[in-house]
């Protein structure tokens, strides 16, 4: 993927706005691969795999980004796991934790993400103004996701990057059993002209396809790619869902 320049001529990372856009350009549907090691449940992920070498092989891949999951007690990651993908890979980097805190985000800023998460569920509106703020200081994006409709209209107005809709409900760790309805119903509420994301359930080129006909620019994958037999034929499947859908 290409990169931009900063002003003393250093290459840098693009970033997860303008990587999705360039999947569009392309004509390919962008796709946000997931380096998650366990979940409460489908269990452990990755098996004997070792993580950085799956996110190696998902930036083969012609996907937008790479998330990383740091969150330790439902989602067995660390910080060290942020900061080795972010070193190994050359696109943008999405770090996925319960952040709460200005040092939260001066860590993923530190340890190379790109982007960062922010949960409506779990955050008031104060305390997402402050968070938005302080990442928009260290130099990250924030894609900030919702699961209902009330929590999409409490943040409309605030001045993020990316939107998300998360199909399932992370308040009690994505154990529901949602699907990419949960965009098809919700999409059409967002704001227009800011980049959306449909997030986790999502596991066919069909699925996709819902996500992006209801108004998603991107989808986030991850436990359907790390359960995949053949992960990078799962991924070319996908992003081959094409743009404009």
């Amino acid at each position: 993927m290409e990169k931009s320049r900063t002003a003393s001529g250093r290459e840098e990372k693009l970033s997860l706005s303008a990587s999705i856009r360039k999947r569009q350009q392309e004509g390919r549907f962008p796709v946000i691969s997931e380096v998650k090691i366990r979940s409460d449940k489908e269990g452990d992920l990755l098996g004997t795999r070792d993580p950085v070498n799956l996110a190696r092989e998902m930036a083969r891949c012609p996907v937008a980004g790479v998330s990383v999951v740091t969150e330790s007690e439902h989602f067995g990651g660390n910080m060290g796991l942020l900061r080795s993908v972010a070193a190994a890979v050359d696109i943008p980097v999405l770090h996925k934790d319960f952040i709460t805190s200005e040092h939260q985000i001066e860590e993923s800023a530190a340890f190379g993400a790109s982007a960062i998460l922010l949960i409506t569920a779990m955050l008031d509106v104060e305390q997402l103004v402050r968070l938005i703020e302080a990442a928009r200081n260290f130099g990250l994006e924030t894609l900030v996701e919702a699961h209902s409709l009330d929590e999409v209209k409490r943040i409309e107005d605030l001045t993020f990057d990316l939107m998300g809709i998360n199909n399932r409900d992370i308040t009690v760790y994505e154990t529901d059993d949602d699907d990419v309805a949960r965009t098809e119903n919700l999409a059409c509420f967002c704001r227009q002209g800011r980049l959306l994301i449909s997030e986790s359930s999502i596991n066919t080129p069909d699925e996709v396809r819902r996500a992006g006909r209801s108004g998603a620019d991107a989808v986030l994958i991850g436990t359907a790619i790390l359960k995949a037999e053949r992960m990078s034929d799962l991924l070319d499947e996908l992003v081959s869902v094409g743009w404009p859908v």
